[in-house]
C-alpha cells in the first residue's frame, strides 16, 4: 500500500505539473518575481565575466572552511568567473551600501539547513566587500547566529533548522512532528524571512535525526518523503499565514538546491561533480524539474500571504562545476553544498534584484 501511495502521489504531481495545474506562485507573488517587461530573472544562461567573483575569499572573515574552496587550494578558478544572464533583461549590480541603507535598523533572518548557511555567509561577504571597514559584531549561540553591521544597525540572522517543523524527544525516541512548528516563535519580529528546507528530508539510516514521524497524534515509522515534505511545508505555509504581517515582513522561499552526485542527471552517467570544471551548457537540463520543487510550487500556490519564490533550481542545476567537492573540511565528496565565492552569490544577486526592482 505504501508503494502504491508513492506511485499515485508522484504521478498525480506530474500530471498537475504537465497540465499547468501546479503554478509557480499565487497571483500576488507571480507578479513580484518578474521585472518590468515580464522578464523572468530565473531563466537565462551562464556567461563568462572577467570581473567576477564579487569578493575575495581571503578578505571575507565569514566563510566557513567547508565552503572555502580557494583556501583549500582548489586548482581551477573558472567556476568563479560565471555570471547569470537572464534571457530578457540585465540584473543590477550588487551594491552593499544601497542594501544596508534600504535595510537600516532592520532584521533579516535566513531559516533552514546548511544551504541557508551557504547563502547567509555569501550575503555577509558580498556586503562586507562593499563596506570592508564597517564595524561588525558576530554572535553565535546554539543554532542561532547574528551578524550585525553596526554602523547601519542591520542584522543578518541565521536560524538553523533542518525541517522547519519540529523534532521533539519523546519516550519512544526522536519524533519529527509534521504538524508542529513551535520553532516559529523565534522567527517573529523579523523584517525579512528567507526560508529553505529539503535536503534532510531524504536522509535515512544513521544520518536521519528522527526515529518516528507524527501527524495528528499518530506515529509513523516512516512515510514517503515527498508526502512528508508536502505535509511539513503545508504546516509552514499555515504558520506564515497566521503569523506574518505582510505590511511589515517580506517572505521568501529559497527554492530547491540541486545535488550533482549522479552524472546521469546531465547525460554523463559515469561522472559526478568531481573534476567538473564547466557548467552544463544546454537549456533543458536532462534530469528535469525535481519533484521536491513541484511540491514547493504546489504549497506556495495555496499560501494566502505574499511569498516570493527565489527560484534557483534550474540555474543551479547547470552548475555541476560549483561544488566544494573535496576542497575544504569534508568527509568524502561534497556535491550538495557550494563554494564561496560562487553560486550562492548569484542567489543573493537575484534576491537583491527582487528587493530593488
Amino acid at each position: 500500500m505504501g508503494f502504491l501511495l508513492k506511485v499515485l502521489f508522484v504521478f498525480a504531481f506530474l500530471f498537475l505539473q504537465q497540465t499547468g495545474a501546479v503554478h509557480h506562485l499565487n497571483s500576488t507573488t507571480s507578479a513580484a518575481r518578474k521585472l518590468p517587461g515580464s522578464c523572468n530573472i530565473f531563466r537565462g544562461k551562464w556567461v563568462y565575466d572577467a570581473s567576477y567573483p564579487l569578493y575575495d575569499f581571503s578578505t571575507c572573515p565569514f566563510i566557513d572552511d567547508e565552503f572555502n574552496c580557494q583556501k583549500y587550494k582548489r586548482p581551477d578558478k573558472m567556476y568563479l568567473k560565471y555570471r547569470w544572464q537572464p534571457f530578457s533583461c540585465n540584473l543590477p549590480s550588487f551594491n552593499g551600501v544601497n542594501f544596508l541603507e534600504k535595510w537600516r535598523g532592520k532584521k533579516i533572518m535566513f531559516v533552514g539547513d546548511s544551504l541557508s548557511l551557504n547563502i547567509w555567509q555569501s550575503l555577509s561577504c558580498m556586503i562586507h566587500s562593499s563596506v570592508p571597514h564597517v564595524k561588525t559584531s558576530l554572535i553565535k549561540r546554539g543554532g542561532l547566529a547574528e551578524l550585525t553591521f553596526l554602523d547601519y544597525g542591520v542584522k543578518l540572522l541565521l536560524y538553523r533548522t533542518t525541517y522547519l517543523v519540529d523534532i521533539e524527544k519523546q519516550k519512544v525516541g526522536r519524533v519529527l512532528k509534521l504538524d508542529s512548528i513551535q520553532n516559529g516563535n523565534s522567527w517573529r519580529g523579523m523584517d525579512m524571512l528567507i526560508f529553505n528546507t529539503w535536503h534532510w528530508w531524504t536522509h535515512t539510516g544513521s544520518s536521519q535525526p528522527w526515529d518516528y514521524m507524527e501527524e495528528g497524534g499518530k506515529l509513523y515509522k516512516d512515510m514517503n518523503r515527498l508526502i512528508a515534505y508536502y505535509k511539513g511545508l503545508t504546516t509552514w505555509a499555515k504558520w506564515v499565514d497566521r503569523n506574518v504581517d505582510p505590511s511589515k515582513t517580506k517572505v521568501f522561499f529559497q527554492g530547491i538546491s540541486p545535488t550533482h552526485y549522479e552524472g546521469k542527471d546531465w547525460n554523463e552517467p559515469s561522472k559526478s561533480c568531481k573534476d567538473e570544471k564547466e557548467p552544463f551548457w544546454g537549456v533543458k537540463y536532462p534530469a528535469g524539474t525535481p519533484l521536491a520543487a513541484v511540491v514547493v510550487n504546489k504549497v506556495l500556490s495555496r499560501v494566502k500571504n505574499p511569498v516570493y519564490l527565489l527560484d534557483i533550481t534550474l540555474l543551479s542545476q547547470y552548475r555541476k562545476d560549483a561544488h566544494p567537492i573535496t576542497y575544504g573540511l569534508h568527509n568524502g565528496l561534497d556535491c550538495s553544498h557550494w563554494c564561496l565565492p560562487g553560486l550562492p552569490d548569484t542567489w543573493n544577486l537575484l534576491l537583491y534584484t527582487a528587493l530593488f526592482t
